[in-house]
């Protein structure tokens, strides 16, 4: 404390200036306008990147998904054939062998509803772009800082 108090506020100093006021001092409007069109072309770029990435993302989680319904598809074609083949004979003891047929088809009928609703909901899982769908959102407030977003 070497100085003395002399009883009052002092005067507070300026505060320093901000890059846009120094690049505003330094810089023509179209330099300016430039770098704003430099940044803006950097910032689709890096958005169309993460849309790319995204949608990499989600192919694969859909081409598993396929996948496993192809291979379920497969296998359960196998086993529909010779169990069915096993209850129409099974059935067909019993009652006309045409009836026993029909029994059979609408009881896979049935399973068949079941495996496409189950299917559904896990294509429901895949995501689409998220994160590219959120960024873009942010973008026309980036463009105009002074308003307010609704």
């Amino acid at each position: 404390m070497s100085e003395a108090y002399s009883g009052g506020a002092h005067p507070a100093a300026p505060p320093p200036p901000s890059e846009a006021e120094v690049m505003s001092a330094n810089l023509s409007v179209g330099e300016i306008l430039s770098e704003t069109t430099r940044d803006l072309s950097k910032l689709m770029r890096q958005e169309v990147a993460l849309a790319k990435a995204e949608a990499t993302e989600s192919a694969k989680e859909a081409g598993k998904g396929a996948g496993m319904f192809a291979g379920a598809a497969v296998g359960g074609h196998f086993v529909l054939l010779f169990l069915s083949i096993a209850l129409m004979w099974g059935l067909g003891a019993l009652m006309p062998l045409g009836w026993a047929a029909v029994i059979v088809a609408v009881l896979w009928g049935i399973i068949a509803a079941v495996l496409a609703s189950m299917g559904k909901k896990e294509m429901k899982k895949v995501k689409g772009l998220p994160l590219t769908a959120e960024t873009v959102k942010e973008i026309p407030p980036t463009l105009k800082p002074g308003e307010e977003s609704p």
